[in-house]
């Protein structure tokens, strides 16, 4: 089997993250916290994070500038084993960044610069690289555009890519026409429940995914936060739990489940043993503060996921 060879392109965000935050101090007053620190997030750097630790082989396409936000982005990837060569810098526009206070149940509010990520368009796309690659992940596509991802992911089908899309937006922000050009070349697509929901402008979360799938998407896993995921193709639907641990903060979560899901299509995995590994690889980032937490790699994530309770 060809290695893992995995192209993940879109959005790139530093984080800043502060824990615990129970409020913000009134005035100019200051409180103590315990931990803040800063790293790659994004639903390209934040997926690409965690492929790396399973093993695959990652290269990560966006646009971010030329500022210090984005020499700090650049770091915090490559340092992570991840190749950057294929970003492109603008030296117009800012790096894309959030400060996000985590409350002590681990929620996350946010503040966000939306900043490089929305000018990214074909000229930016490295062809060669996609066609080279045996996986493209698109990630927060409805930023650059319906027919502009459309477009992508269809070059990427014509080299027999394996492709795979995860959304942004809340679901309150998203429509139908958001992503219904892109479907037909979608192998994969990875949502949340809030998202199948607001995209689809369905009320229920299987006929919001059959909505996707009579569309042209081969395949939709839906995550659910506490509950797990929903994968959901032409022949039914199934649950997949999510695994009981002490929830230290949410960010990254999703990323870290399309990771460990990809990662387990690229090695063979049937749907199911792949969305496992996903909720493996959520639950050991959901352990520490940001997208980069922990320090595991494939046959840990999946001793984890062997010997650990799921959620009922």
């Amino acid at each position: 089997m060809k290695a893992q060879q995995v192209v993940t392109m879109g959005v790139h965000v530093l984080d800043v993250l502060v824990r615990p935050v129970e409020e913000i101090p009134e005035g100019q007053g200051a409180t103590l916290v315990d931990d803040i620190r800063m790293t790659a997030a994004g639903t390209a750097a934040g997926t690409a994070l965690t492929l790396a630790k399973l093993g695959a082989e990652v290269r990560t396409a966006g646009a971010i500038g030329t500022d210090p936000t984005g020499d700090m982005l650049v770091q915090l990837l490559n340092r992570a084993g991840i190749d950057t060569e294929l970003l492109v810098r603008r030296i117009d526009t800012s790096t894309s960044a959030s400060v996000l206070p985590i409350r002590p149940n681990g929620d996350r509010p946010s503040l966000h610069l939306l900043g490089a990520n929305i000018t990214y368009g074909l000229d930016d796309v490295p062809w060669e690289a996609v066609a080279e690659a045996t996986h493209l992940h698109l990630g927060g596509p409805e930023l650059i555009g319906a027919d502009v991802a459309a477009r992508i992911l269809h070059f990427a089908r014509e080299h027999d890519v394996v492709t795979s899309v995860d959304l942004l937006a809340p679901g309150e922000l998203g429509t139908y026409d958001q992503i219904e050009p892109l479907l037909p070349y979608v192998d994969y697509l990875l949502p949340n429940d809030d998202q199948v929901l607001g995209f689809s402008e369905e009320e229920d979360l299987v006929t919001g995914a059959k909505k996707f799938l009579a569309a042209g998407a081969g395949l939709v896993a839906a995550t659910r936060g506490g509950d797990g995921a929903l994968l959901v193709t032409a022949d039914g639907a199934e649950s997949v739990p999510a695994f009981e641990v002490d929830v230290v903060d949410t960010t990254g979560c999703g990323d870290a489940f399309s990771a460990g899901f990809l990662r387990g299509i690229g090695l063979g995995r049937t749907p199911r043993e792949a969305a496992v590994l996903g909720s493996a690889a959520a639950a050991l980032v959901a352990q520490g503060l940001g997208s980069d937490h922990g320090d595991f790699d494939l046959p840990e994530a999946d001793e984890f996921a062997m010997t650990r309770t799921p959620r009922t």
